[in-house]
């Protein structure tokens, strides 16, 4: 993920690849340190598809975890 702050504005969602085609489902969108909180929260099964995107990028939840 490219250089960013606590406080930057990004989109959490859920990626729910066992759909049809994929659904997206937007969980929450304001500051990236309070995304990152909720994520946490979330159940392990749930954080396998959660995915955080800024302005120019998107991560992987996990992938942001172990890097």
């Amino acid at each position: 993920m490219c250089t960013t702050f606590a406080e930057a504005t990004v989109r959490l969602y859920h990626l729910d690849a066992e759909m049809e085609g994929g659904a997206a489902t937007t969980l929450f969108y304001g500051p990236l340190a309070q995304a990152l909180a909720l994520a946490a929260q979330q159940p392990e099964e749930v954080q396998e598809g959660l995915f955080i995107a800024t302005d120019n990028d998107v991560v992987a939840y996990l992938d942001l975890l172990e890097g």
